[in-house]
């Protein structure tokens, strides 16, 4: 793509608005110029979809269908555009955006096709009564998406609104816009109908996020990304009542039990703490471990953070990523030296690599690995979204449930043990949306996805995706008795 990242509206692309710069998390060179939406932009944006909508929602499923699945072949044959977006915005390696960020992008569209189009209506039968519920879209859709997994998340959104019958405008981060961009560009190539998927960029606050989700013209607002900025769409929808569907943040606990496979579950950790620089909602920032296997597992924890491999994105060995900007990798070193000002034991990192290159202008830090902090001190409170994680010792069941629990949030949890029934019973007794055993990120995307508590309102995955960007209708018809 180009080094100018416009606006795309009704199937065109529309450079308006003043511009503002990415960065390279690398290097922390400039990478591109993207133009401002301003209100004018977002409501030619609105516009746009609001008379698409009628011709979209009217399309009988299996056509909307069609067309998903046609984004999905497109998204393939545009593959190492969309792989070179990606990196260039986020820095990431090019094994996961090629294993899976895209990938998983081509994926979306084709699993919520094949649901959609297969999906079943709801008929209930009494002698004198005959009942049945048919879905409408809920209409213009805003999708709000974050930086850590862009297309991955932007396109996990954007099928099932467009298989349900809605159409779209979608705000990518201002730090991430690149791969979105070439997705509008791929839906104008198969010739996807105008003003059914738009997207403009920007930030939040004053810019093309506030004004978006304040539009009256928009239906209902889905957003993933930071629990505060959750907060702030609430209030912002709350006097139009718009439905909205949220994932928000998460302060994950995972339970290791002395009983567990250690080789897997210290491999698994470092899976759940350190991908994509632990720049993953679903990342595990709290560790607990049944004291007899506690020292043995923080030692070959903090052996395999050590181990990590600070490659540039195109080495295929790469395993650390950057931060996704200078203040995002400032805010992660605060609580690294907070960390060390609340009496933590450092058992790895701490601090920032030095490479005497280029990459020193870049984002880095240093994967972490912390113990001897209580469990009321702030970095075992907080969400750090970073590469980083707290390790406590627990005695029994019941304790290392408490502390799991003992979070404002709720959006995943891990349990490593060998014992079924201990596995069940304490996956249950885990206040998350998302629990995994003796595994990380193992996913099936008909299964619900979200969160409680600060982490989340509403759940995303198969039908329950689609029975958020639609609305039952429930019809009911009196039957006349029969006559001889």
């Amino acid at each position: 793509m180009s080094d100018q990242v416009a606006h795309f509206i009704g199937g065109v692309p529309v450079a308006e608005g003043a511009t503002f710069a990415t960065y390279d998390p690398v290097t922390g060179r400039p990478v591109r110029r993207v133009h401002e939406a301003d209100r004018t932009v977002v409501d030619a944006a609105v516009a746009a979809a609001r008379a698409a909508l009628p011709a979209w929602a009217a399309l009988p499923p299996a056509e909307r269908a069609a067309w998903m699945r046609r984004l999905a072949d497109a998204i393939e044959e545009r593959f190492e555009d969309l792989v070179a977006a990606e990196i260039a915005d986020t820095g990431k390696s090019i094994t996961q955006t090629r294993t899976l960020d895209i990938p998983r992008g081509a994926a979306n569209f084709r699993a919520f096709a094949e649901i959609a189009a297969q999906r079943p209506e709801q008929a209930f039968h009494l002698p004198e009564v005959l009942s049945y519920t048919v879905r409408r879209p809920l209409g213009v859709v805003a999708v709000i998406v974050p930086w850590n997994l862009p297309f991955l998340l932007a396109t996990w959104k954007i099928g099932p609104a467009l298989a349900a019958g809605n159409t779209v405008v979608v705000k990518p981060s201002e730090h991430t816009p690149g791969s979105v961009a070439v997705l509008a560009e791929i839906a104008a190539s198969i010739g996807l109908p105008p003003g059914v998927l738009n997207v403009v960029h920007g930030f939040g606050p004053g810019s093309a996020g506030q004004f978006l989700v304040e539009h009256p013209g928009v239906d209902a607002v889905t957003f993933t990304g930071e629990s505060r900025t959750g907060s702030t769409i609430m209030k912002a929808v709350a006097d139009r009542v718009k439905p909205i569907s949220f994932e928000l943040g998460g302060k994950n606990a995972g339970l290791i039990f002395a009983d567990a496979d250690l080789d897997a579950a210290v491999e698994g950790s470092a899976r759940s703490v350190f991908t994509n620089g632990g720049q993953v909602c679903l990342c595990t920032e709290r560790l607990y471990v049944e004291r007899p296997v506690f020292e043995e597992f923080t030692a070959r924890l903090a052996e395999r953070a050590r181990r990590l491999t600070f490659g540039r994105p195109a080495d295929e060995n790469t395993t650390m990523m950057p931060m996704i900007s200078a203040e995002h990798r400032d805010k992660v070193l605060s609580y690294y030296e907070l960390a060390k000002n609340e009496g933590a034991e450092i058992r790895a990192g701490g601090g920032v690599p030095r490479f005497g290159d280029d990459r020193d202008g870049g984002y880095y830090v240093e994967p972490t690995v912390l113990t001897g902090l209580p469990r009321d001190s702030r970095v075992n409170r907080e969400e750090i979204f970073g590469p980083v994680c707290h390790i406590t010792p627990f005695d029994t069941e019941a304790e290392a449930v408490e502390l799991a629990n003992d979070s404002e949030y709720g959006l995943a949890a891990t349990v490593w043990t060998s014992a079924l029934s201990r596995a069940h019973r304490v996956a249950q007794s885990l206040e998350a949306g998302l629990v995994w055993v003796n595994t990380w990120y193992l996913r099936d995307l008909r299964t619900p996805f979200g969160g409680v508590k600060l982490s989340g309102i509403g759940r995303e995955g198969g039908t329950h995706s689609l029975d958020f960007y639609s609305e039952p209708t429930t019809i009911t018809i009196k039957l006349e008795p029969g006559h001889e």
